[in-house]
């Protein structure tokens, strides 16, 4: 059992063929028994490669595979950090003097604000996940410190299926921001009428009405979105229509950049879309603090000592687990 190697397993099959006394005085070498042999060998040898393999992707410490060490972390609870946008803040302001009847107040829609296009490099967008609302004061609508997030905003909806027990809420884009993730809940496609549900990294102070969702990552890098079960967190029932709103990025490549040009959709008071006297961005952060998914080795590093801590920061080595999560770059 110890002679795993394609050439040992060939001699090993030879020498149990000798020591049978029908075939004493064969020739292994040059008979047609030769290639069956060969076979025997190839297939113990592949199969013995296999069974090593799989036995290494069932511990954390040798698994190999994304899919596996993410899934042997979530076993002591730790969800792996998801890639981060870069975030810079800016501000601009909107002059409304030509106006005929001057707004009360504009509003940035959510979606994409900036965007970087330096020649001869890759054009960057930002945007922030919700709608902001400024006054107009002295004909002047002042938005300061807007702080901006690297990356497009998609929007992908569910209907809650009641004859489908193992449904699932698979969001199909790699590179999410987890942090950045906005999740609505209707009681109907129809309905005007939508409930916030906010990401929860643990059960506490959870009850069977907290409007709250889970996140895990699944294969290939995307996430799956899960709600409560009516104990933890309220359980979502059919026709219910669910809309995630979500920030796919490219992490760390878009730091420090700091010149950006407007880019969004500005409406007034009235709904009347707002084009001109667009003041130039002022930059007032440059981006900073995107990152990449987590990876394999980080993971196993600091799967087990997460769960370790269970979230106290009082040893050295608390601090030393918790501290990239809160500060990944």
């Amino acid at each position: 059992f110890a002679d795993l190697d394609f050439d040992q397993i060939k001699v090993s099959i030879k020498d149990y063929l000798r020591s049978n006394s029908n075939f004493t005085d064969y020739d292994f070498e040059g008979s047609n028994l030769s290639s069956l042999i060969d076979v025997l060998a190839y297939n113990t040898y592949i199969t013995s490669y296999n069974t090593n393999m799989v036995t290494n992707e069932v511990f954390i410490d040798s698994a190999t595979l994304r899919e596996n060490v993410v899934s042997l972390a979530r076993n002591v609870g730790y969800v792996p950090r998801s890639r981060k946008a870069a975030r810079a803040k800016i501000s601009f302001f909107v002059d409304t003097s030509d106006y005929t009847n001057a707004p009360a107040s504009i509003i940035l829609k959510k979606g994409i604000v900036a965007t970087t296009s330096t020649f001869g490099e890759q054009s960057y967008s930002f945007s922030v996940p919700s709608d902001i609302t400024v006054p107009v004061v002295n004909n002047l609508a002042f938005f300061n410190d807007i702080e901006i997030y690297e990356g497009s905003r998609i929007n992908q909806s569910f209907t809650v299926d009641s004859f489908d027990p193992n449904q699932r809420f698979i969001l199909d884009n790699a590179g999410i921001d987890t942090t950045l993730i906005n999740v609505d809940v209707r009681p109907s496609s129809n309905s005007n009428s939508a409930t916030n549900y906010y990401l929860s990294d643990s059960l506490f102070d959870l009850d069977g009405s907290s409007h709250v969702f889970f996140i895990q990552e699944i294969e290939n890098e995307r996430y799956e979105l899960i709600f409560g079960d009516g104990i933890f967190g309220r359980k979502l029932s059919a026709p219910e229509y669910i809309t995630a709103n979500y920030t796919v990025s490219n992490g760390k490549d878009a730091n420090n950049l700091s010149t950006f040009n407007f880019a969004g959709t500005l409406q007034d008071n009235d709904d009347r879309v707002v084009t001109s006297g667009i003041s130039l961005i002022t930059t007032v952060e440059s981006s900073h603090s995107g990152s990449n998914i987590e990876t394999i080795e980080s993971i196993k590093k600091y799967g087990t000592r997460i769960y370790a801590s269970r979230n106290r920061a009082v040893t050295a080595a608390d601090y030393e687990a918790l501290i990239p999560d809160i500060y990944p770059e």
